[in-house]
């Protein structure tokens, strides 16, 4: 079973099921033999009412049913703790792993410590970092090419927090030492590919590889070198290092329908606006299997494919076209390569820019339009066109990019048909409703192993009977007990183009979350066209319902991203809080719930009209 928080999944193992709660004592996190690198963990279960809990001796604190979710510190290593209720007792171990690296007391570099740790290419004169862990008080340098490069010992570092320490409200950076930590940098300056030299400054390096196609200089795999107390060993680092030709670098074309492009090499950086399917780049690094683009984005190379012989892709534009077709307006932009694209919105602006562009535009049409007022541009720089929507109302409904063959197509929904509301006040309204998780992926659980998919689902389909009697049309990503993949649920919205689209979800915390006292609905948004709905949806909740507000988060979750609708993810209430919990859980309040989620549904687009 899964644990979720705001759609990050942590492991979990349920042991019981509600009616379970009544008889026993069950804890349902963590689980035995758990290991996790915090500093603290919450114990999550119930037992009968009658009599105490004690966890390693003390008395814990119980919802009115005998829930608990108290938390304990945690010592590095080990950590066993007893759990009773009567005569039963339950047993788990839970280990705390170290973050900080382990320094090496012999001869030895720290294993999997040496950097780059994977294959990398560079561009002349970009800089070029090694780094390793090894012992105090030692020399270490790093050989490459011919070329020695000394690696100097790293003083203390500011250690920032993961992602989720936003949700927690313990953010602040610490500072670090990492004790044994060297590093150090070089620069190749310019390849000669006729002579395999390079150059480091004034020296003159011989010794490279040159490939077939003269694309990249392979300098071959970094030699580190660590000598203590008299005693030198060497070892090679995993990664090579290359050096592009600038004059002769490949080109890429995006092969899947919304590129991933990022802001570095690996997915823990941020997204960027997704490149649409046909979209070519210069690639001027690579770093394992991603490749850097020109416009300065990183993409996962399996996303792509090189293009044999292709120039640096460039592109004039000239004349913009408009035509409005059913529900949206589509902008036409007519180019000679698919260049990279990006996107930012704004109150009452769309932005477009358009990269490896320049403008030779005189002529654009636009007529008197349902969502446009006017169309700006500018050349931002030599390389870069921007194109300003200027709209005639804030709240935008959804946009589509796509490629046809060299031409750019933009489409920018219309606001909902209003029909005949006075009886069914969402007559002719769409509304999308994505139960989470479901078969396999069963989300977080509550203290006595009941399932986040379960309420997901009851909630939603009690929430479509009341947008059915408003009026709306209604799709759901699930009726049923089954696996929906994220990538499905995205498609599903970008094909059925409702108004809107919520994703109904309930809470937990990560490991060192203050379950007992964490509480309240919570709402998260993407695009900027879904925060008014993801603010207004949280204010009705808490007023309406007089429930604790958890707030409301911009965040990069699968279902908050696609750009088709505003959507947003409705955390409506915490799994892991005891008292809560019996909230979430009661048939009365979850009917309460959904009518007036659909109340607010209503006063929200009678207030976007």
């Amino acid at each position: 079973m899964k644990r979720i928080f705001g759609l990050v999944v942590f492991s979990l193992i349920a042991t019981s099921s509600v009616a379970l709660a009544d008889s026993s004592l069950i804890v349902v996190f963590p689980p035995p033999n758990y290991q996790t690198s915090t500093e603290k963990i919450f114990f999550l279960g119930t037992a009968p009412t009658n009599g105490q809990v004690l966890i390693n001796g003390k008395v814990v604190n119980r919802s009115p049913s005998g829930h608990f979710s108290p938390s304990f510190p945690l010592q590095l290593g080990e950590n066993v703790f007893t759990v009773s209720h009567k005569n039963q007792t339950i047993q788990i171990k839970v280990t705390r792993l170290g973050t900080v690296p382990v320094v090496p007391q012999g001869l030895e570099f720290a294993p999997g410590s040496l950097t780059p740790a994977v294959d990398i290419a560079r561009l002349p004169g970009e800089l070029i970092c090694f780094s390793a862990i090894a012992p105090l008080n030692a020399n270490v340098s790093v050989n490459l090419a011919n070329q020695t490069v000394a690696l100097a010992p790293q003083p203390q570092q500011v250690q920032l927090p993961s992602n989720l320490a936003a949700l927690t409200g313990r953010n602040q950076p610490t500072a670090q030492s990492i004790a044994g930590k060297y590093a150090g940098c070089t620069m190749v300056q310019q390849p000669d590919a006729q002579s395999s030299s390079l150059i480091y400054g004034n020296n003159i390096i011989s010794g490279a590889v040159v490939p077939d196609a003269n694309q990249e200089i392979n300098l071959g795999q970094p030699q580190f070198k660590l000598t203590r107390n008299g005693k030198t060993i060497t070892q090679l680092g995993t990664g090579k290092i290359a050096i592009l030709s600038p004059a002769q670098l490949s080109v890429a074309e995006v092969i899947v329908d919304a590129g991933v492009a990022r802001t570095g090499p690996s997915t823990d950086y941020s997204r960027l606006t997704p490149l649409p399917k046909g979209t070519q780049a210069t690639v001027t690094g690579k770093e394992g299997e991603w490749l850097r683009l020109d416009y300065g984005a990183w993409i996962n190379s399996k996303e792509t494919r090189i293009l044999p012989g292709a120039i640096p892709p460039r592109t004039i534009i000239r004349s913009v076209g408009y035509r409005r077709i059913s529900g949206a307006t589509e902008m036409v932009f007519p180019l000679q390569f698919p260049v990279p694209v990006s996107v930012q919105q704004s109150d009452q602006t769309f932005t477009l820019t358009l990269y490896n562009t320049t403008a030779q535009t005189d002529i654009i049409r636009l007529d008197d339009d349902p969502v446009i007022s006017r169309l700006d541009w500018q050349q931002l720089t030599p390389g870069q066109v921007q194109y300003t929507f200027n709209l005639k109302k804030a709240q935008q409904w959804g946009y589509q990019l796509r490629y046809e063959g060299t031409t750019l197509v933009l489409a920018l929904r219309h606001p909902p048909a209003i029909e005949n509301r006075r009886r069914k006040p969402l007559s002719g309204i769409k509304i999308l409703l994505d139960p989470g998780h479901g078969g396999k992926e069963s989300g977080a659980s509550g203290p006595t192993g009941y399932l986040e998919k379960d309420v997901n689902l009851a909630v939603s389909k009690l929430l479509r009977e009341n947008l059915l009697e408003l009026g709306a049309t209604v799709v759901m990503t699930r009726d049923s007990d089954k696996d929906v993949s994220l990538p499905e649920r995205q498609a599903i919205i970008s094909q059925e183009n409702p108004a809107i689209a919520l994703s109904i979800h309930y809470n937990s915390l990560p490991d060192d979350g203050d379950a007992e006292k964490t509480q309240g609905v919570g709402m998260f948004w993407y695009h900027p066209q879904a925060h008014n709905l993801a603010v207004f949806m949280h204010n009705y909740l808490v007023k309406k319902l007089n429930r604790p507000s958890y707030g409301v988060f911009w965040n990069n979750l699968a279902l908050t991203r696609p750009a088709a609708a505003p959507s947003i993810l409705m955390e409506l209430g915490f799994m892991s809080n005891p008292n809560e919990f019996e909230w979430v859980t009661n048939p009365q309040e979850q009917q309460k719930l959904a009518k007036v989620l659909a109340e607010g549904i209503v006063e929200w687009f009678n207030g976007v009209k």
